[in-house]
Parts: C-alpha cells; structure tokens; sequence
C-alpha cells in the first residue's frame, strides 16, 4: 500500500510540477491563431469564438489573437504553419478540412506531412453539402447530369475544389468550377452577385450560421447532394454523394475523399513542440468545447459543435495514409483534372 500511494504521489507531483512549467511559459504571452480565409466566413467565425474562450483554460491564461492569412484555399496558411511558425506552442492554425488529404491525393505544392501535424482538435464533424440558389437552371444533382452549374473554390486541396472535381470527373456532373476565391465570404457574395449559382463541399454549419434565411427552405436554397456517407438526420430526404456510386471501385474513392468530413473544423499547431504544452493545448481545446459560456456563445452564433479530440483526430489521419495505394492512386487522378476558370476581378 505504502508504494502504492509513494507512486500515486510521485506522479501526481509529476503532474502538477508540469503544469507549472507550461503556466509558467505562457503567462503574459500570446497565441497566434492563423485563420487560413478571409474574415467573415465559417472558419473564421468558429476559431474567432474559441479564441475568445481557450484562453482561460490555458496554464498561464495566455491571450489567443485571431489573424487571418487567406492563399491558394488555406494552403498557405498550413504551410506557414508547419514551416515557419514558432514550435513553441504559440502559433495554432485552423485551414480547409481538405488539407489533411492534399499531400495523399492533390495536387498542390504542400511543404507539410500531415502525419506530423501537431492536432489539437476539431469542433465539428459536420455536414457538407452541394446547393445552388433558387435562381439556377437546376433543382436536382441529376440535372447536373445535362445542364452546366457554375460553383465556387478556393484552391486545390479545399473542399470545394475537390468535391465539384469528385461528381464532375467520377459522376458526369456538368459543374463549372471556378477557384480562386480567398474564402467561404467571398464566394457567398459572388453567389449574390450572380457570378456563381452555388457550391460544393458547402458547410451546412456555416450557412446557418451566416445567411440563415438560405438554409429555411428552398426557397432560397437547392440542396443536391450531402457529401457524407450515410444519410444526416439533419435532412433525411438528400441523397448522399455515395448513394450516387456506381460500382465498388467509385464508392471506394468517394470514402476516401469525403472521410476529410470527420475532421470538419480542424485546429493544429507546428510538428514537434513540446509535449507538455501540446498536451496542455489538447486539454484546453477539449475544456472549451465544453465550456458552457463558448456554447451558449455557439448556440447564438448557428455554430455546429461535434468534436474529436487531438488524438483522435491523430488517429484518423494515420489511418487515412495507410490507404491501398491503387485506390490512393485513382482518387487522385480524378481530382486533378484541370481545375476550371479563375473567378472575374472587382
């Protein structure tokens, strides 16, 4: 018994001796937070709300600031992060989902392993769509089929991209894509302006959040596909992208791509920082998705709150790369093609 409780001590002062130390490295510091768009848009909206509450769940309370760094569809923000930001646990980013697959399937200039990535966390596990306004020609996906649809994208590697390359190049839809976007914002203006009839790869999460009059009914808002696995309870009557498979070698491709969906409001910080202050972040992420003032905060925002622990969204990655290489393979092919037109200047 007497070992018993020396052990249990000696680790409890373990504990508390490395709290201390990561109390006593942040205190009066501050935390980047890197937001890979342009202000206004989902990704912005959910890290500027967790900025305001991660904080004070911090050993030291260091101050977390929001700074935007849009390029290429968040890429240039990861690559920021990976390369050049402080390994210190004072820089943490939040970038398109569609990051965590780009060095395995796209076609972009990474300069990450996202196997290395330090992840935090993630807010959600939400559900993305494909939807065009009222205005369009189309009410359907199957429409897509015959009649051409303009979309919006970001960049290679985000999820709009991907996802109108997914049904244009494995299902024959006749999306137009055009990329180029900073970010989620722009691309809504652009739809309001006509410039665009939708998207694809679409936050129903941030719909809500920033035009909820688009999200009442379709009225405003086609919703064609949910590019998820299984039907959302959430809108029981869209077919899912898979359903729209058709052979074992399509909806082995389409799993693979849209599995990116788990890891819907990623938050990482640079490869290597010090285990303790990884460990603490992890912990303070995890405190503020249960934070009751963050969720009421959430609840006002339309902000969809589902997370997954830092190591869980570790584990996801790792079992993404370790995917058949021929499926890899295929998958990425698809995605490729040539990407579209580059959206008009103003």
């Amino acid at each position: 018994m007497g070992c018993t409780l020396a052990t249990a001590f000696s680790l409890a002062s373990g504990a508390a001796a490395a709290q201390d130390a990561v109390a006593d490295f942040y205190r009066g510091k501050s935390i980047n937070m890197i937001v890979g768009y342009s202000s206004g848009g989902g990704y912005d909206i959910y890290a500027r709300a967790v900025a305001r509450h991660m904080g004070k769940h911090i050993p030291g309370n260091p101050k977390v600031v929001v700074n935007n760094m849009p390029g290429a569809g968040s890429l240039v923000s990861l690559n920021y992060l990976y390369n050049v930001a402080p390994k210190d646990g004072t820089a943490i980013a939040t970038f398109g989902r569609g990051l965590v697959m780009e060095p395995l399937i796209g076609s972009a200039k990474v300069q990450y392993d996202a196997t290395k990535v330090t992840w935090i966390g993630s807010a959600s596990n939400e559900l993305s769509v494909c939807a065009v306004t009222a205005k369009s020609k189309v009410e359907t996906f199957e429409e897509t089929l015959k009649t051409e649809v303009a979309v919006g994208g970001e960049g290679s590697g985000s999820d709009p991209d991907t996802y109108a390359l997914l049904v244009r190049n494995l299902l024959g839809s006749k999306m137009k894509l055009v990329t180029g976007y900073p970010g989620g914002n722009d691309m809504t203006l652009a739809i309001e302006r006509g410039e665009l009839d939708g998207r694809c790869g679409w936050s129903w999460g941030s719909i809500k959040a920033t035009r909820p009059d688009w999200a009442a009914g379709p009225n405003k808002l086609r919703i064609l596909l949910a590019m998820t696995l299984d039907r959302s309870p959430d809108m029981p009557d869209v077919p899912t992208v898979l359903e729209k498979a058709r052979s074992e070698s399509e909806r082995e491709i389409i799993k693979l791509i849209v599995s990116r969906q788990v890891v819907a409001r990623p938050f990482a910080a640079p490869p290597s920082i010090p285990a303790d202050r990884r460990d603490a972040l992890r912990a303070a992420f995890d405190a503020t998705m249960k934070d009751p003032e963050f969720l009421t905060e959430a609840k006002a925002l339309s902000l969809e709150i589902a997370p997954i622990d830092g190591a869980n969204v570790d584990k996801l990655v790792q079992e993404l790369y370790r995917t058949p290489a021929e499926v890899v393979t295929r998958a990425k092919a698809l995605i490729a093609a040539a990407p579209g037109s580059a959206p008009p200047k103003h």
